[in-house]
């Protein structure tokens, strides 16, 4: 990997911005970690999705909604994702490291792999959010150019008509390509990936082989192969979609900023918080119903500067980020409504798809 570090010789911005959020748990009495709110969460998505798996294999109903339930069982395993497992996995779910360590198995159960994914996500997205060369959810692609660091290629000039697909399958080739590829290559776009115990690789296969078992398998011994094929296919196009969406709101919109990594040595000017808020997006913030099923991840700039707080408090701290960045003439990038951000990163993929002049 290049190295890449931050100039965090006088960090005045975080140290300041963290002593207001300390002071703010002090005076709520407020634990860091989940409480009710999230707890509520988890007891009704989990049982919600094993209730649709449970009725499309064993009720007899009309092919459309057989359908449609597969499709709303893959919005709710990407809310299970974004409201379970990512907090279990920045270890923010609970004050119990094994609560967090089972629930973060949650994304097994949705067919990825949690020790691949901290490593992904955790480490390498967290530290070096938007450096091209090393943020692996900005990985080199010959289908999608995600900033102008990034080659340009013919493609690139309709990528904003074909990306929608490739959401669509993002989780296909998540479960069945991108986890194998990382298990063998030993690592995450440039990075080594984190030595793996014998449980590691343990886990890594049987939650593999049960994820064929009950997604593939024992469906087959209940409904035909061309009606498993459909409602898979629409599960996995709704959660691959709505993943990838998500996730594209926070980091790839038209405020945000990039930085690359050479193959010398790099180093960011700005303090890795002040790149943190340069990077990083908010969306739709007012909204109750979109903060309650994406987790939080609407509040994406204060889970970046707090990932280990859960995301139950990010409504909250935001007023106390936004004020500190004013102190500290820093922009807050916060677009109002989910659709005005998906709107601004189309705009942007489109943008990236032309030919650049010295191309």
């Amino acid at each position: 990997m290049s190295k890449v570090t931050f100039n965090n010789k006088n960090a005045v911005f975080f140290q300041s911005l963290k002593a207001s959020v300390d002071a703010y748990f002090a005076e709520t009495k407020q634990r860091k970690t989940g409480n009710w709110k999230l707890y509520h969460k988890t007891a009704v998505l989990i049982p919600a999705a094993l209730a649709i798996y449970v009725s499309v294999l064993t009720v007899s109903m009309p092919p459309l909604l057989a359908i449609g339930l597969c499709a709303m069982l893959g919005l709710i395993l990407a809310s299970i994702g974004f409201n379970v497992m990512h907090d279990a996995c920045h270890g923010s779910y609970s004050t119990r490291n094994w609560v967090n360590e089972t629930l973060g198995l949650t994304l097994n159960a949705l067919g990825g792999n949690s020790f691949i994914w901290k490593h992904k996500h955790n480490i390498i997205h967290h530290t070096y959010t938007n450096v091209d060369g090393v943020d692996d959810d900005i990985a080199k692609s010959p289908l999608m150019r995600h900033c102008q660091t990034q080659r340009w290629v013919p493609m690139h000039r309709i990528q904003h008509l074909y990306v929608p697909f490739m959401y669509a399958i993002s989780s296909f080739a998540w479960v069945f390509g991108n986890d194998f590829q990382k298990y063998f290559a030993r690592k995450v776009n440039t990075t080594p990936l984190k030595t793996m115990s014998t449980t590691d690789h343990v886990v890594f296969w049987l939650s593999k082989l049960l994820y064929v078992a009950f997604y593939i398998v024992v469906p087959l011994l209940f409904v035909s192969w061309q009606a498993w094929l459909v409602g898979f296919a629409a599960m996995h196009i709704t959660l691959g979609f709505t993943l990838a969406v998500v996730f594209q709101l926070a980091h790839v919109v038209e405020e945000t900023e990039f930085e690359v990594a050479g193959i010398e040595p790099t180093q960011i000017e700005s303090e890795w918080a002040v790149h943190q808020i340069k990077t990083t997006s908010n969306f739709a913030p007012d909204n109750k119903i979109i903060s309650w099923y994406v987790g939080g991840l609407n509040y994406q700039v204060e889970h970046h500067l707090f990932p280990r707080i859960a995301h139950i408090h990010y409504p909250a701290l935001s007023k106390i980020v936004a004020e500190e960045c004013r102190k500290h003439n820093l922009t807050y990038h916060c677009m109002p409504t989910m659709t005005s951000a998906v709107i601004s990163h189309f705009k942007v993929i489109r943008m990236l798809g032309k030919k650049p002049a010295l191309a």
